[in-house]
This record gives C-alpha cells, structure tokens and sequence, in this order.
C-alpha cells in the first residue's frame, strides 16, 4: 500500500495532463530525539513566549506577526494579512522546458520528492511522459504551488516512477566568490601533483549508500541503552588532530598507506617521489 501523499495534484505538459501524488523520498526522522527535561522535578518542560521588555507571557491571541522597520519598531501583520500573501494554488505542475541535468548545479538541489501516478486513470499518460524523457536524455522543469510556496521543480526518471526535486531560488544561493575570497593562487605540479594522483587512483571506489552510517544516532542510542541498563558509560577521548606541516612528506606517507595498482603510472609516481626534495610546506 503506498504511503499517504503530501500533496496530490496534476503534471501537466501542454495539453498533456495526468494525476500525480508528491512523496516524501528522504527525511531525518525515525533517529534518536530527545526532549527538554527539568531535572528537578524530572517532568517535561514547555515552551513559552514571554515579552522580552516586561517578561510576562503573551497570549497566543496577541501572538502576530511582525517585520522589524528600525531598532525595536516593527509592522505589524495579521494573520489573515499574511495568508492572503500565500499564492494560490491550482494544484498543478506546469512544465515550462525540458533541460539536461549537467546544465543545472546541484548546489540548487533543495529537497528530492517521489512523483507517483494518482491511481490508475493516468498510469499510461505517465508513463509516457517518464519514457519521453528517459529516451531523450532530460529533465523536465516545472512550477507548482507547493506547501504554500510557488517552487520550481526538477523532473527526472527514476526507476520505474520519477523524482521532483525542489530547486532553491537564485536569490537564495550565497556568493561563492565571498566564501573563497581569501584563496589565493596556487600552482601545483611536478611530483606532488602526480603523488596526490597516484593516491586518489588507489582510492578509487564506487558509491554505495548502505556503507555509510549515521555514528552520532548509533552513539546515542548505545548511550540512552546503557543510562537504561544501568551499564557505565565510557566516555571516549577526543582524538587530537594532526598537523601537517611538510606537505610533501604527507602525501609520501599517505601513498605508503595505500595499496597501488600495478600500473605504470602508480610505480613511476611512487618511485619518483622518493627521489624528490621535500621543498613544499603548508
């Protein structure tokens, strides 16, 4: 039985429309969640709004609302002012062009949701408009009210169904030329760069997401099982970490670390770096 949708609309391509249903393809729950607890009295605590002039809680009935205009002046808005803002929605995904994936960044990536057929009147229409765009090597964009929101969305084949991907808005992406600014120009060549090759070479793998784990819930489950047994809690120590100073000298140890393929290019790298100065440091 398909879980229940969160949201049910049409995916409509020029006169071209079928019943779709939006599920949720990844989400953080189901891990170790904690609550706020007073250990005096070992009851639950809850949250409370207070006026932070006077200190006294408000009323969920004076609760609005409000945009700061200057240093403790704000426009107030009403709750019916805010929800005639929300754009109104007619529940369908409109495609506006079909695009190849690589042409987007996926640092606009927002949130990737299961686009499923909405019974079985438009199974066939869907299903043609999922082959469409496998055939064709592309994606569809899209734009829909979708959780009070007017999002762009990015539609591709996955499987026997599709993926709708939310898409951030430009607006939203941050300057990249503010995060590195303070990166300067360097030039790297000769026999690091080769090393540092070789090393990536011998750690080439494949992407399998069932090896990776999330240690951090694991820990804390293993921590609430041991405070539930009564067991002693052995607190681990934090690692220091290393500093590298001669670069060079890492990356000679790092590659003594690996196992090199028998290509020539590996042996070349390896021999080469023995003979080489460590001039660099970092």
């Amino acid at each position: 039985m398909a879980p229940r949708a969160n949201w049910k609309g049409f995916l409509k391509i020029a006169e071209l429309t079928c019943p779709v249903a939006i599920h949720t393809a990844a989400s953080s729950a189901g891990g170790i969640s904690f609550n706020t607890v007073n250990r005096e009295t070992g009851h639950r605590v809850n949250r409370e709004y207070v006026d932070n002039q006077t200190g006294k809680p408000v009323p969920k009935e004076d609760q609005v609302k409000g945009y700061e205009t200057g240093p403790g002046e704000y426009v107030l808005l009403e709750p019916e002012e805010v929800a005639s803002a929300v754009p109104q929605s007619d529940k369908t995904l409109t495609v506006d062009a079909f695009v190849n994936v690589p042409e987007i960044d996926d640092v606009f990536f927002d949130k990737p949701y299961f686009l499923a057929p909405d019974g079985r009147q438009g199974l066939e229409a869907y299903a043609l408009i999922r082959e469409g765009m496998r055939e064709a090597g592309v994606a569809a964009l899209a734009r829909a009210v979708l959780f009070r929101r007017l999002r762009t969305v990015l539609i591709r084949p996955f499987e026997t169904g599709m993926i709708a991907t939310t898409l951030h808005f430009d607006h939203e992406i941050r300057s990249a030329e503010e995060a590195f600014s303070d990166i300067s120009e360097i030039r790297i060549e000769g026999e690091m760069l080769k090393l540092a090759e070789h090393i990536i070479e011998t750690k080439e793998g494949r992407f399998d997401p069932r090896s990776f784990e999330d240690r951090h819930d694991a820990a804390l489950a293993e921590l609430v099982r041991a405070k539930i047994e009564g067991r002693k809690i052995d607190m681990p120590k934090r690692k220091e970490q290393a500093k590298v100073i001669d670069l060079m000298e890492a990356l000679r140890q790092s590659a003594k670390g690996t196992s090199p393929r028998k290509t020539p290019a590996a042996k070349k790298a390896t021999a080469s770096a023995r003979k080489q100065p460590a001039g660099m440091t970092a």
